[in-house]
């Protein structure tokens, strides 16, 4: 029973993040949202009795894209300062 609200849930979860992602003006802001919704991706993955897709999901997915992601907006300029 539990897992049939989880199956309903978490999909609304993982489309509201990436939404919230796409929307957010702050980048920085983007990629935690980024990093939610690939954490709920492999829940969803774990649910579905995939943990070895979810622990890859988790480690690439969450951990390693969202530092290169923070790395990268970490080392760019931002424009609203030069003016």
């Amino acid at each position: 029973m539990l897992l049939e609200y989880a199956h309903i849930v978490i999909p609304i979860f993982i489309v509201a993040t990436s939404i919230f992602a796409v929307l957010l003006r702050d980048l920085l802001g983007a990629a935690v949202a980024v990093a939610a919704m690939s954490l709920l991706l492999s829940l969803e993955f774990y649910i579905l009795q995939a943990p070895d897709v979810a622990i890859a999901e988790a480690g690439v997915g969450a951990c390693l894209t969202t530092a290169i992601l923070i790395i990268a907006i970490k080392a760019t300029k931002r424009m609203e300062e030069e003016i």
